[in-house]
């Protein structure tokens, strides 16, 4: 138990410290994919420690975004502030496909998100997929925009409105 109990807090402790590393260039020497990927990995670290700011690196100015249940924000200061007032629930992505293009600085990411309540407590919950377009600017890949759609729910997160305008 006690081992477990480290274990937990050098990962807290990790995810912190990237968090809030200030997002770099990717290496010329990795490949597409993984930079994505890894960008990913750092941005859900950035939502587990609650910095927006980090949060919202990832993202270009002009980012568009419609949520799980359909409520759309465009720009990052807007989307920025959206996870603010979500403050209950800390969100994760999980990509499962990337797909690069040939021609256009371009790619494709889709996979499973979560948003699970930030107490600790097993619900609410909110699930389903999503996709992102990202686009490598000044050799730095950045999330142009994202599509989630709720699929599953648990607890009073069934009673979240849809928003359909």
């Amino acid at each position: 138990m006690q081992a477990s109990r480290l274990r937990m807090a050098a990962l807290l402790l990790a995810t912190v410290i990237v968090a809030c590393s200030p997002p770099r260039a990717q290496s010329p020497l990795a490949s597409p994919e993984n930079a994505i990927r890894a960008a990913r990995l750092a941005q859900n670290a950035a939502i587990a420690a609650r910095n927006a700011d980090s949060v919202a690196a990832f993202w270009i100015e002009d980012v568009s975004v419609t949520a799980g249940l359909g409520f759309i924000v465009r720009g990052r200061e807007s989307y920025k502030s959206a996870f603010g007032k979500d403050a209950p629930m800390l969100y994760s992505r999980l990509p499962d496909k990337i797909q690069v293009s040939r021609k256009w600085p371009l790619a494709w990411e889709e996979g499973v998100w979560t948003g699970t309540a930030s107490t600790g407590q097993p619900a609410p919950g909110l699930g389903g997929r999503y996709s992102a377009q990202w686009v490598n600017q000044n050799g730095r890949w950045q999330i142009r925009s994202e599509l989630f759609v709720a699929l599953d729910c648990s607890g009073s997160a069934c009673d979240f409105p849809l928003r359909l305008k």
